[in-house]
């Protein structure tokens, strides 16, 4: 697909110098040079700047980075500098608490040492982020993420020492290496003819209906995984399978792989504990719910690959 990584957080050619990663003289210089900057995390949202210039990059002698807990991560090399990323998940905010579940975190909190700045979730900035700023916030709030969840070895059980700068783990007890974990989700545009199957979980925004997506299971191919999810949540069987497109979604650690699809039966019977509900949407029905004038559907949010995949394909662009 020609426009693939044009999707949100599809790449911005970030030179990630994983050559350094183990080099400890090189990464201690590269924290005493005034030009390399930090990206700060708190509970897994990003610091941006009030004025909308972007994700913000701190000094690392900024005074707020007394709060980090843990090892800075590295991220890699600008043209400006190197890129690291702390996170001071441990503040605790005064006044208003983070908003807790629901679809999305719309909630904002200002740090006292970082005047006109902000934390937001990263799912609220999709269609802000240059692809630069989507690249780095993506790959520090999985890193960060794995870290928290994966503080133990997998094998023995000992906590595990953070190596690499923050690219591995290492048990000192078995010598295990575990390193940061991706999980694959096939996300499928289905088609049949005109029309193209959406579906929709609970708790979604009332109207709001997406392209069907699953993980992909051990010992699967891409394409088995494509007929078997849409098999087992909606009931259609699925012949040809082609890749379109991945977005990695760090919501926690997915990569996004993006698919088309053609159906070989339109009849649905859904599996309700897979999904609430699906429909078939023809081109014309999608088209109005992009510009407005559908209100009963509200399609993937814009940003997301389910809405890239749906847009590419009412534009022809999928080839």
């Amino acid at each position: 697909m020609r426009h693939a990584e044009e999707v949100t957080f599809g790449g911005s050619g970030l030179d990630r110098a994983a050559e350094l990663r183990g080099d400890i003289p090189a990464l201690a210089a590269l924290m005493q040079a005034p030009e390399t900057r930090t990206v700060l995390l708190w509970r897994g949202k990003v610091l941006m700047s009030q004025d909308g210039s972007g994700l913000c990059r701190l000094p690392l002698d900024h005074p707020v980075l007394a709060e980090a807990r843990g090892e800075p991560l590295f991220l890699g090399r600008e043209d400006s500098g190197a890129i690291f990323s702390h996170d001071i998940s441990g503040w605790e905010p005064e006044g208003e608490a983070p908003g807790e579940g629901g679809f999305l975190d719309s909630t904002e909190q200002a740090h006292p040492a970082c005047p006109g700045a902000h934390f937001v979730e990263l799912r609220a900035l999709l269609t802000q982020l240059t692809p630069r700023d989507a690249e780095l916030g993506a790959t520090a709030r999985a890193l960060f993420g794995w870290h928290q969840s994966h503080g133990f070895c997998a094998r023995c059980g000992t906590k595990s020492d953070v190596f690499m700068a923050g690219w591995q783990r290492i048990c000192p007890s078995c010598g295990a290496h575990h390193f940061p974990r991706t999980d694959p989700v096939v996300i499928m545009l289905i088609t049949r003819g005109n029309a193209c199957l959406l579906g929709r979980s609970p708790g979604w925004p009332e109207g709001m209906f997406s392209c069907l997506a699953g993980f992909v299971e051990p010992g699967e191919t891409l394409e088995a995984a494509v007929r078997r999810e849409v098999v087992e949540e909606a009931g259609i069987k699925v012949g040809a399978v082609r890749y379109l497109a991945s977005q990695p979604w760090p919501f926690p650690a997915s990569l996004m792989i993006g698919c088309h699809g053609e159906a070989e039966s339109d009849e649905i019977e859904i599996d309700p504990n897979e999904i609430e509900t699906a429909r078939w949407v023809s081109r014309e029905e999608l088209a109005a719910a992009f510009d407005g004038s559908n209100p009963g559907l509200q399609p993937a949010r814009r940003g997301s690959i389910a809405n890239f995949l749906l847009r590419n394909w009412l534009a022809d662009r999928l080839d």
